[in-house]
């Protein structure tokens, strides 16, 4: 059996009626030239295969008594593979709006947590005579960085596939005593004032040399200086209210759009800013054109959340949530895209420096401190109150993940694109991540149904917001 980290049990206790805590992708596939037919069989066959090399995948939640530590994973000795890989048909030719409608359902709805947190299925009827596999799992077994290495495992470089090492016949554990259990609680309860003791002097420690960067991102909030003398005012604090900083239902909007990788580097080269900037500006853009259409386009701009891997590599290959954040400002006020590229630029500096003032173990800390009883108590708390959406921290998350920059193949099938689909939490109904894949950035967009109904055109948004910037870059070439 395997301990949850803090972190990881953080993503099960902020689970609600309206928020579910699983992660997915959609691999869109051409299996025309595929060694055999991509059948729900084949599908089976490829992932049990695998199964092995990702231990997880064969195991179930355990609570502690009483919630009072932090569950475990075990063994399900109940494993059934065709429970967790499924299969749908589009009507035929099916567009890419029924194909996002149909994950968009699909995504909405929670995983069972007496069985192995992950799903996947394989949807046929699409146009062109592709086929596309979503994939979802549980963010308490997986984050980003760590799914982006799951894909790696799941994929092959060419369509007939790999040689696997040898693999035992899977023979599950027996389940842990009860007593053992509780024994093991009472000790890590008994820890808690030590514990507390080396957080606090963590804490002490690392606040001296957090001082500057606190300093320059209230600057930042405060007037961000544009070097020239000139300052943009930007919101005292906090973040503005928006249309998606509101309750969330249960409900969920998709929206898929790809954009030349090549065409980024272009933008990037010219004004000597990075990708991820570029896509920041891009979403700023975006978001300011769907806000002004809807009469909501607030005067400061909205703050982002932006999640960052400290996964340093003796953690490569394992699974579990290795991540912090980082908090950027997004010139949504500012009309130029020039400009705003030149403020997302500054504002990631001050927010990278923030972040890497803070100890890589500091947040484990912190977040295993409290027992899951606790943590869960205080997220419904949260969530009652409302207190996310009527004082939101940060109005969206924007994620940036890697994939494979070479062609693979899932079950022979060629992969053509693969866009994330992540989460939205009470207060915070917008995500926007991309991936890169094969020359081209791969955005997903998730929403609340009911408020961001029309994803599909702020997709669209970040397309345009793309031309613009390459238009600016090539004046300055000129």
């Amino acid at each position: 059996m395997q301990q949850l980290t803090g972190l990881d049990a953080a993503f099960l206790a902020l689970e609600t009626a309206n928020t579910t805590g699983h992660v997915g992708g959609v691999c869109v596939l051409d299996p025309t030239d595929a060694p055999r037919p991509l059948t729900l069989a084949r599908l089976t066959e490829v992932f049990g295969e695998r199964l092995p090399l990702v231990p997880v995948l064969r195991r179930k939640l355990l609570d502690v008594p009483l919630g009072l530590d932090q569950p475990y994973w075990i063994d399900d000795p109940d494993f059934d593979i065709e429970y967790h890989i499924r299969e749908i048909a589009l009507p035929r030719p099916g567009s890419d709006a029924q194909l996002t409608e149909q994950v968009a359902r699909l995504h909405a709805r929670p995983l069972d947590r007496s069985r192995p947190l992950w799903e996947i299925y394989l949807i046929t009827g699409l146009a062109k005579r592709r086929a596309a596999v979503y994939t979802k799992i549980h963010h308490a077994a997986i984050d980003g960085a760590s799914g982006a290495e799951l894909l790696t495992v799941l994929l092959d470089l060419v369509p007939d596939g790999r040689e696997l090492p040898a693999s035992e016949p899977f023979r599950p554990a027996g389940p842990p005593n009860p007593v053992m259990l509780a024994g093991l609680a009472a000790v890590r309860l008994a820890w808690r004032p030590v514990q507390t003791v080396r957080v606090a002097n963590e804490l002490v420690r690392v606040l001296p040399t957090l001082a500057p960067a606190l300093s320059m991102l209230v600057g930042g909030m405060l007037g961000l200086n544009r070097g020239d003398g000139s300052v943009i005012p930007t919101a005292p604090g906090r973040a503005p209210a928006t249309p998606f900083n509101r309750p969330i239902t249960p409900h969920r909007r998709l929206a898929f759009r790809s954009v030349d990788l090549g065409t980024i580097k272009m933008i990037k080269n010219a004004f000597g800013v990075s990708v991820n900037d570029v896509v920041m500006a891009m979403c700023a853009g975006a978001l300011r054109r769907w806000l002004a259409e809807h009469d909501a386009l607030p005067d400061s701009p909205l703050i982002a959340m932006i999640p960052v891997s400290v996964r340093d590599p003796a953690a490569q290959g394992a699974l579990g949530n290795k991540v912090s954040a980082m908090l950027a400002t997004l010139p949504t006020h500012v009309a130029d895209p020039e400009q705003r590229l030149e403020i997302v630029h500054a504002a990631t500096k001050i927010a990278k420096s923030q972040q890497a003032a803070i100890p890589q173990g500091l947040i484990d800390q912190i977040s295993d401190f409290a027992p899951p009883a606790l943590t869960a108590r205080a997220a419904r708390v949260v969530f009652a109150t409302g207190v996310l959406h009527r004082l939101p921290p940060f109005n969206l998350c924007i994620s940036n993940v890697p994939g494979p920059n070479v062609q693979v193949y899932l079950c022979g099938a060629k992969l053509l694109a693969h866009y994330p689909v992540s989460v939205i939490t009470d207060g915070q109904g917008l995500n926007i991540t991309v991936i890169g894949y094969l020359g081209r950035l791969h955005f997903g967009l998730v929403s609340c149904r009911e408020l961001v109904p029309d994803i599909d055109v702020l997709a669209g948004y970040l397309v345009d917001e793309m031309e613009l910037l390459l238009k600016a870059a090539a004046r300055r070439a000129d």
